[in-house]
């Protein structure tokens, strides 16, 4: 499988590296990286989640890419396309990001959203792309409002995959090919 490399202006999405483990670790140790998450992850959970990145890259040649800036290379975070998990009450095929707090405020998210977007559509032929959070992130509805998707309370939802707690309710937006 012919893994794909999506870049954009100042952007490259790409297959992870060994070398992005320790950033992709500190990242999300980071308290505000993970503000919308039940927990901060382990050195060991970061690692685990960038060899499955990795192997579904492999398998599938699209997935969640390591998101670096293309004009020094720095490692930033990640941006891609997911089938949405077996346990949520609805299919489909999510778009999501998350970077480090220094790359936060400069357009990075929406700029690989637009990418990730152009993706779906354009090459893998996908009708509608859904993006999931909690609705307490201000920040990635922003995000999915700039990306043109659209919400609608109805398909608000109570994620099995969360705690019971705050994190828990999460929105829905959608966009249509």
């Amino acid at each position: 499988m012919i893994i794909s490399e999506l870049k954009t202006a100042r952007l490259l999405l790409r297959q992870w590296r060994a070398d992005d483990v320790m950033p992709w670790a500190a990242m999300n140790a980071d308290p505000l990286v993970r503000e919308h998450f039940p927990e901060i992850l382990t050195y060991d959970q970061s690692a685990g989640s960038v060899d499955a990145f990795r192997s579904e890259l492999e398998r599938r040649g699209w997935g969640w890419w390591a998101l670096e800036l293309a004009a020094t290379g720095e490692f930033i975070g990640m941006a891609g396309l997911d089938p949405v998990d077996d346990e949520l009450p609805f299919g489909g095929v999510e778009v999501g990001w998350r970077l480090a707090r220094s790359a936060w405020g400069h357009g990075y998210a929406t700029e690989a959203g637009h990418a990730c977007l152009d993706y779906g559509f354009d090459v893998l032929n996908l009708t509608e792309i859904l993006a999931i959070t909690a609705v307490g992130n201000q920040r990635s509805q922003a995000v999915m409002h700039r990306l043109g998707m659209t919400r609608d309370p109805a398909d608000d939802f109570d994620d099995p995959t969360v705690p019971p707690g705050p994190l828990r309710r999460s929105v829905v937006y959608r966009i249509k090919r």
